[in-house]
């Protein structure tokens, strides 16, 4: 069993082919399919359940995925503690992002700083919503994820903080006031953004025992933007997700009392962190970062 072995099972586990799985590690499909063939021969049990057009783990390849993710979690640590002996001049890293606040104000600012002090540093940074980053943590399949705080089973380092706002159209009577309650929104159809801070607002209401009237879940933000300017409903959103130019058609008002929202960045176990994801995440909470966000900076949740 060699490692070349196991990053090519996890590859076609991921891609879910081994066509694919070849164009992306730049090898023939049949060196892959005979590295499948020979882990499977050794290992004594089929990996994969192959269909017409993608494979896919079976029960006991997923099972052997974790595993095999973990150690070559571990494998790139180990090379990249070695690397950093020498100046941190090669290594990889995977980061998850969710968000226009994660992946639009963040993350851009901290790669530059990032990719111009370790250009040796290869980054690879997948997109998807909050939950899926930490499903992509708990498989290995990142290193370092951005996540809505809290997140107790994972190590995690605060490093920005917006709040949560009130969303309506901008010729809603509720809009000349200032401030609004949860109650507030309770008497027009709701409209639940299923991504980035829909799990809060969904327990913000639970905890104050009130039952907004969810008539529409849009995966996307701007999709609830384009349903609140229609008129269709009101929404919750975080504010730093928001478009920074403004539109005429809604209007974003302060909730009563405040409700505050931490994004982090998070792994599973600092202590086998590799140095490139430390790094990345020193970076992220540099002092000098707090300027380039457009909110306060925080200090790490778990010394």
């Amino acid at each position: 069993m060699t490692l070349t072995q196991l990053e090519i099972f996890a590859l076609v586990a991921e891609l879910q082919g081994f066509t694919s799985a070849a164009h992306r590690l730049g090898i023939s499909q049949s060196a892959v399919s005979h590295a499948i063939k020979a882990l499977e021969q050794e290992l004594g049990v089929e990996l994969f359940r192959r269909h017409q057009t993608l494979v896919e783990p079976s029960d006991i390849g997923q099972q052997l995925l974790g595993r095999a993710r973990a150690m070559l979690g571990l494998a790139n640590t180990l090379q990249q503690e070695a690397a950093d002996a020498r100046g941190m001049k090669r290594g990889t890293l995977r980061i998850g992002s969710f968000g226009p606040t994660a992946s639009n104000r963040l993350l851009p600012s901290i790669l530059r700083r990032f990719r111009a002090a370790h250009p040796g540093i290869e980054v690879h940074v997948d997109e998807g919503p909050d939950r899926q980053v930490l499903q992509w943590l708990d498989e290995r399949r990142i290193d370092v994820g951005f996540v809505v705080l809290e997140q107790e089973r994972l190590d995690t380092f605060a490093v920005f903080e917006d709040q949560l706002v009130a969303l309506l159209p901008a010729d809603h009577p509720l809009a000349a006031r200032e401030a609004l309650t949860l109650r507030d929104l309770c008497d027009d159809p709701f409209i639940l953004t299923e991504a980035g801070s829909s799990e809060l607002v969904t327990r913000l209401f639970s905890a104050a025992r009130l039952q907004p009237k969810v008539r529409y879940r849009c995966a996307q933000l701007l999709s609830t933007l384009e349903a609140v300017s229609r008129g269709d409903g009101l929404s919750i959103v975080a504010e730093a997700s928001l478009p920074q130019a403004s539109d005429p058609r809604y209007v974003k008002r302060a909730l009563s009392p405040r409700v505050p929202r931490q994004i982090g960045l998070a792994v599973l176990d600092r202590r086998q962190s590799s140095p490139a994801t430390l790094a990345f995440i020193a970076m992220a909470q540099a002092p000098g970062m707090a300027s380039i966000f457009p909110a306060g900076h925080l200090s790490s949740t778990h010394p």
